[in-house]
Formats: structure tokens, sequence, C-alpha cells
């Protein structure tokens, strides 16, 4: 897979690696120079010798080298021994030509819902790449138009509206919930949020579980919607992020839950490289310390549903602002309030936590007129 510490790919950019396609997780280990000044030498002679991976001139020039956990997978420690040491309780299979059965014998069957979306995912992106290669999909991003300002649209409408700015979900279905919308046309509610007051779109590009798809997406970006947009996908690897930008994407999100911390880095540099912007998903305290000591964030989205147990609880945002609230102020960081979301009681409970925007889609898509529904969500019109 295609995280920094998952891919056969990525190291073969950077580093010399020992595939894993054969190898369990408990085996997989990377077979890297020694972290620090030696780590640097080796970048800096791939680039002598052409390397063309703009990320890898940055990995050249600064500390993400000496990242612990690469340290770690040099000493042996498995991806998922890693994982687990960041409080991240899904595991990665990292063999997605082997038959799942043969997976679970080994590693036994998905512990929730997030590790089975996962494990599937790592199969659908090794399909992906098969499809259109890695350097298909870089070429295509970059020759998409430029990326809007996701963060700034945010910013504007929280500003002009003094309530929470709204980034409206286009989704059909969902894995908790089903079907949430039989006669979907993804172009015609994207419409109709951005007529009605949205500052953002978040559009659904996972088939399975949410009967998206990055097809929807380009359709929308093509429609004429002027909104930025968020590609919500369960991103494991850089190829998704570069194809979500080929496809019109102007921004990506990135879950704590599933991403260790050397792989969020990772991530947003190629979205700073890409003019992208980066919502990264928390829910508990240890995510959100995690991505507090992560340089660059700008978007931190609380999700108030686990995505393990799907339980709710809208209080999850109070708690975790209550506790880190003066130190997101202190960094600039927007708050996203996520999940539970269904009336202005609901908005007004999480802009007292202290959240700029939320992202809605159940309480909006449901209704026979998904766009006037934000007006019943917020309590008034929105200005656009």
């Amino acid at each position: 897979m295609e995280s920094l510490l998952a891919s056969p790919s990525v190291y073969r950019a950077s580093f010399p690696c020992a595939s894993s396609a054969s190898r369990s997780p408990s085996r997989a280990r990377l077979a890297v120079t020694p972290a620090g000044a030696g780590a640097r030498a080796r970048a800096r002679s791939l680039l002598r010798c052409g390397a063309k991976d703009s990320i890898l001139e940055e990995l050249a020039q600064d500390d993400m080298v000496n990242a612990v956990e690469l340290a770690q997978w040099e000493n042996g420690k498995s991806i998922n021994d890693i994982a687990a040491s960041q409080g991240i309780r899904i595991r990665r299979h990292c063999r997605p030509n082997v038959p799942l059965k043969e997976i679970e014998e080994e590693l036994g069957a998905p512990r929730n819902i997030l590790e089975k979306i996962i494990w599937d995912k790592e199969v659908e992106v090794a399909e992906g790449h098969a499809k259109k290669p890695l350097k298909e999909v870089i070429e295509a991003a970059g020759q998409a138009p430029p990326a809007r300002d996701f963060y700034g649209a945010l910013a504007s409408a929280f500003k002009r509206n003094g309530m929470p700015a709204l980034i409206a979900e286009v989704k059909k279905a969902s894995p908790s919930r089903g079907v949430l919308r039989e006669n979907f046309n993804p172009v015609e509610i994207a419409q109709a949020y951005e007529k009605n007051g949205a500052a953002c779109l978040s559009i659904l590009t996972d088939e399975k579980y949410f009967q998206g798809s990055f097809e929807n997406l380009a359709k929308v970006r093509k429609s004429g919607v002027k909104c930025p947009l968020l590609c919500k996908e369960f991103v494991i690897d850089k190829w998704q992020i570069y194809y979500a930008r080929s496809q019109g994407a102007d921004a990506i999100l990135l879950i704590a839950a599933v991403l260790p911390d050397l792989d969020i880095k990772y991530f947003l540099r190629i979205c700073k490289e890409l003019g992208m912007t980066a919502l990264i998903e928390v829910h508990d305290e240890r995510e959100m310390e995690r991505v507090l000591n992560i340089s660059g964030v700008q978007l931190i989205g609380i999700n108030n549903r686990s995505l393990e147990t799907f339980v709710v609880d809208t209080s999850n945002t109070k708690m975790l602002l209550d506790m880190h609230g003066d130190t997101i102020r202190e960094k600039g960081i927007l708050v996203v309030g996520e999940s539970g979301l269904f009336n202005p009681d609901d908005v007004a409970y999480v802009q007292n936590a202290g959240v700029s925007a939320v992202l809605v889609g159940e309480s909006l898509v449901k209704q026979d007129d998904p766009g006037r529904a934000i007006a019943g969500l917020f309590g008034k019109e929105l200005l656009h």
C-alpha cells in the first residue's frame, strides 16, 4: 500500500524494501539504512540518480527520515505493532493479492466495521494501481485545474454568517443507516446545497459501503458548482490522493484512527504539493494529541460517531475542545464538528463548544428538498 509505512512502491522510490506482498504484517520488515545522516545520504544519492518524487527531495532535507516509525521498523517491528504503539487499533493485512480466507486464518476476522473497510480498501487500491499506474495518476493530477481554497471557504462562511460553516455531504448511503436516498442524483443535490449556503461539499467516493464513486466527484466538479470539494475516502495510499485531485477534489479526508503519525505527515506533504487541504479526523483524546503534535495541520474534524461501534455522542466534541481548545486556537486550526447534528440546537451546542464548521449528511440528504433543509438545520437561511 502507498502509505509511507505500508507501501512497497514508496520504498522502491525512496528506500530499499523487502516486499510484504507474500509475507504477513507480523513478519514484514523494512530494510532501510540507519536513521539520521545515513538515511539523508541515501535520499540524496537517489536524487543524484534521477529520482523524481518531489516528496523525496523534502525527505532529504528534514527529519522525517529520523522518524521513530522508521527506526522501529528497522528494528523488526511490524506495521501493526508500530500503529498499536500510537493507540491505533485498526490492523492492516498489507497483502491485497492474498485471499481473505488466508488472511483471516492468520489474523482472525476483522474486529470491527472500520477494520473490515480498510482490509477491503487495501484490495481496492491495489486494483486501482493496476488499472491506472501511479505515474499516470500523478500526471493527471498535475494537469487538473488549480485546487480551490477549502480552508478559506470555511473561514469566510463562518465570519459571514456568525455560525459554523457547512460542509454538506453528498451521499446515497452509509454503513450504519443503509440507503439514505433512493432517487440519488449527486449533481442536483450538490447544486441545491450550494444554492442554499453550503460553504463546501463532501463527496463520498467509497463504493462498497457508501455507494459512492470518484465518478460522482468528477460529475459534481464539472457541473459548474463553485464550492470547494472534499473527497471523503478511507485514505491509506497516496495513489488515492493524487487520483482525487485528478478528479477535481480540493481537499481530502485523513482518518487518525487508521493512519500512523508518519503517514499523516507524508500525506500532508502531498496535499501541500497539490495545493489541497487535509481534513484530519479524530475521535478520542489520544488521536487529538497525536494530530496536535503534527506540523502543518489546518483542519481537524471531531467525529462524534465511533467508526468502530457507530455509537454517536455529541458531547465528544465538547469534551475534546474543553481539553485542547487553547492549543487549537494558538495554532490557528479550524475545527469541524461531525455526526449527530440534526437541528439548530445540535449546531448551537457544537458551536458553543468551539467548532467553526460542521459536516452534515444524513439529516440533509434524507429530506425531500436537501437544499432547503439547510435552513431547518441552522434555524435560518445562510448567506452565501
